[in-house]
């Protein structure tokens, strides 16, 4: 049984340490261990709370659902449901089961620009069962509030992937319920640390646990919080009919990367502020994208609405004579010798890539736009490295 000692009252800090730990008995874990049993000692009609086959449940999820749905969830009204996390084998797992939740014939409004393998499966989506797709520009809040009248589901990104735009989620959020319409933010970038979509009113949240959750590049697992109840049972219906399931190592990886979030976060988003202000006035570079820029349009907003402006960066490499801006993005990726050409984000270690290589990416992301996870290294290593790339 996973426990969290006077959740209510811990710092987020605090809790990505204490929660989900073992139950404090004598002689008793204090991490709590991997089960590795994939069917239970079972008799007679299953009640819903009983383990009987790994796909359907396992304690092996428990302690870092537990947790996540601690983090998300904090700082709530008193007297309200409590949030329940959902562990799944991918973020696009994740993803698949939000859509799941779309009638045939149904609309979802979603960002221009997101996860582009997400609106790969929008548009699968779409084609195989009539969903009408409204793309919004999420940054405008007019465009957002007008395209949910008769939607069915409204996608959320903020910041945005790879543009970074912020989302207005209190005013988004409140006109979706408002209209019922159901509503998910994918919390990835942010993590709970940076904000707590449910607070503003979000149905689901969403994660890519890959990412900065587990924060050590290796493993591959998704997750949906929700305070719900009915909505988390469908979810872990999909769950389990659909196989998309977690194996125990994984989740178990999820949860000791999970303990060190606080500092890993603080960190990376230190770095990247440093750089940000740095890479402002680089004479090789054209454009910076980051939410801390007090000219970004996004500033004022995540200023308001989140804890930090995250640690993932845009740049576009000042172009040259007689190169192109794609040849002269992709000499930046390959001159870097610390830095990490790779196309995932949230590790401890700095990674960069040009987000147009990927032909799913959206065609209005400019073809040289560097996307940069910072990591947790020396941010004066991290500088001259990324300095004699954009000179060399």
């Amino acid at each position: 049984m996973s426990t969290t000692p006077n959740a209510a009252g811990l710092a987020p800090a605090t809790l990505t340490v204490a929660a989900g730990r073992p139950a404090r008995v004598q002689g008793g874990h204090i991490n709590p261990p991997i089960p590795l049993s994939s069917t239970f000692v079972s008799q007679g009609v299953v009640t819903p709370d009983e383990l009987s086959y790994a796909r359907g449940d396992t304690d092996a999820w428990h302690p870092f659902e537990h947790a996540l749905a601690a983090l998300e969830c904090r700082g709530g009204s008193d007297g309200e449901t409590p949030g329940q996390a959902i562990v799944f084998g991918s973020g696009m797992a994740a993803i698949a089961a939000v859509f799941s939740l779309l009638p045939d014939g149904g609309t979802l409004v979603l960002p221009r620009h997101a996860y582009q393998a997400g609106m790969v499966l929008a548009n699968e989506v779409s084609a195989r069962h009539g969903v009408t797709l409204r793309h919004v520009d999420i940054a405008d809040t007019d465009a957002v509030v007008a395209a949910l009248d008769g939607a069915d589901l409204l996608l959320v990104e903020s910041p945005t992937n790879p543009m970074l735009e912020v989302a207005d989620l209190p005013a988004v959020l409140g006109a979706a319920r408002a209209r019922g319409v159901r509503s998910v933010v994918d919390n990835t970038f942010a993590t709970p640390l940076g904000q707590q979509p449910l607070l503003h009113g979000a149905d689901i949240v969403l994660h890519s646990v890959t990412k900065y959750l587990a924060g050590h590049s290796d493993v591959v697992l998704g997750a949906l919080v929700t305070r719900d109840a009915e909505l988390a049972t469908t979810l872990r219906g999909h769950r389990t009919l659909h196989g998309a399931i977690a194996g125990p190592f994984e989740v178990w990886l999820a949860l000791r990367g999970l303990r060190t979030l606080a500092l890993r976060f603080e960190r990376a988003q230190a770095n990247a502020a440093e750089l940000v202000r740095r890479l402002a006035d680089h004479p090789e570079v054209a454009e910076v994208r980051h939410p801390s820029l007090p000219g970004d349009p996004g500033h004022e907003r995540a200023k308001a609405q989140m804890n930090g402006f995250g640690a993932i960066i845009g740049v576009r490499p000042r172009e040259r004579a007689g190169v192109g801006p794609v040849e002269r993005a992709d000499a930046v990726v390959d001159a870097v010798r610390l830095w990490l050409p790779a196309t995932s984000l949230g590790g401890v270690e700095s990674m960069l890539e040009r987000r147009r290589r990927w032909g799913t990416e959206a065609q209005t992301v400019p073809e040289d736009l560097l996307r940069l996870s910072v990591g947790i290294e020396d941010v004066e290593d991290l500088w001259a490295d990324l300095d004699q790339a954009l000179r060399a």
